[in-house]
């Protein structure tokens, strides 16, 4: 089988490339480039799809002897990735940009190209297993190394595209056992640490980084009853759940923190309130997917678990298809749901679809007349 490798500079992509060649598939590596600044290197362990790690991936690919190749998706990448993420916060939203890159870019637009020039598959690092379900369809799971499982963040994969992805390494014990495998296979990266943060904010400071590109906007930070408590710079520097940095002029009256509640770009206000009052206890997106075959009578309420943070805890509820929208209601209230988060929902290991949220439904009223995302 012929397979393109997508190597993104780690660990974990040039040993999946390297159990590919070991298979006997017909292996090229493909390093994506996001970002057309020449200036982009790493940090540490801030930022991924730099400068280095191409150079990384191509002394990989050249330790296992296949062809390499650099493919500029940068503009692409800026408008499917960057510019969705500032609309999101100018929106009032809170956006999962790395679940837009596998959506739209790591499978969506690296699998379009690589049919077009006659690939049969693209192979990743990530940590997850494509399995062959009770009816014959495929099925993605989550990897027994639950520690770096992945799944959630390729909720986004299609039925077609489950078809045309290899995941090497997604039932290894764990990353400890994969960093030995490549220090054995003599790969430079075997010690090179995880990437972590947004890789287009490499500072980690997307507050300013937003404010750059958006521009500050004086509002107003009220509590639930609408009274003023503060000011601020711009709504869209807040997320749900967010209690640092709120700067109040008062305290609570019972002396308890205050979190960001809900947020109104259109009025530039931001509402705040008691840790209680986070708690939801049904979220919806109209923008959804099925992982695979979906579900029979999806327009009837079946029983599944549902998680909205890349490593939270997913937690059960029951689903339905309702007047367009994926309903999701939980068995027991969830703190600090946001919306342009992304519901994954899954069924024992296996990853059923995913929605990104539009609206919640709080387990606390909130007087209508402050504003809600809800």
């Amino acid at each position: 089988m012929k397979v393109l490798a997508a190597m993104s500079g780690g660990v974990d992509s040039a040993v999946a490339a390297a159990r590919a060649v070991e298979a006997g598939h017909e292996v090229v590596g493909v390093h994506l480039a996001l970002s057309r600044s020449s200036g982009t290197l790493r940090t540490g362990s801030r930022g991924c799809c730099t400068i280095e790690d191409s150079m990384d991936a191509q002394r990989a690919a050249n330790l296992l002897g296949i062809p390499f190749y650099v493919w500029d998706f940068s503009e692409r990448f800026k408008a499917d990735v960057v510019d969705d993420f500032i609309a999101e916060y100018s929106a009032g939203r809170t956006p999962n940009p790395c679940m837009r890159c596998n959506e739209r870019i790591k499978f969506a637009a690296l699998l379009e190209k690589a049919l077009a020039l006659g690939f049969d598959a693209i192979c990743t690092g990530h940590y997850a297993e494509v399995r062959t379900g009770e009816t014959g369809g495929l099925e993605l799971h989550r990897s027994p190394a639950l520690a770096k499982d992945q799944s959630y963040v390729l909720g986004v994969l299609t039925a077609e595209e489950l078809e045309r992805v290899i995941f090497p390494i997604g039932a290894s014990a764990d990353k400890a056992s994969v960093r030995a495998e490549a220090d054995a296979r003599g790969l430079s990266v075997a010690n090179k640490p995880d990437s972590y943060d947004i890789c287009f904010i490499p500072e980690g400071d997307t507050a300013d980084w937003l404010a750059e590109k958006v521009g500050v906007a004086p509002g107003t930070i009220v509590d639930q009853n609408g009274d003023v408590l503060g000011e601020h710079q711009g709504a869209h520097t807040f997320t749900i759940g967010q209690r640092k940095g709120l700067h109040l002029g008062r305290p609570a009256a019972d002396g308890k923190p205050r979190y960001v509640l809900s947020i109104s770009p259109k009025e530039n206000k931001v509402v705040v309130g008691p840790h209680d009052a986070l708690a939801v206890t049904e979220l919806a997106g109209g923008k959804y997917t099925w992982c695979g075959a979906e579900p029979e009578n999806i327009d009837e309420w079946f029983e599944c678990q549902v998680q909205v943070r890349a490593h939270g805890e997913a937690l059960d509820a029951r689903a339905a298809i309702i007047n367009g929208e994926m309903v999701v209601r939980l068995e027991a209230p969830l703190l600090g749901v946001a919306p342009g988060q992304t519901a994954v929902l899954y069924v024992g290991t296996r990853v059923l679809g995913q929605c990104t949220i539009d609206r919640t439904v709080s387990a606390v009223a909130v007087p209508e007349n402050v504003g809600s995302n809800t």
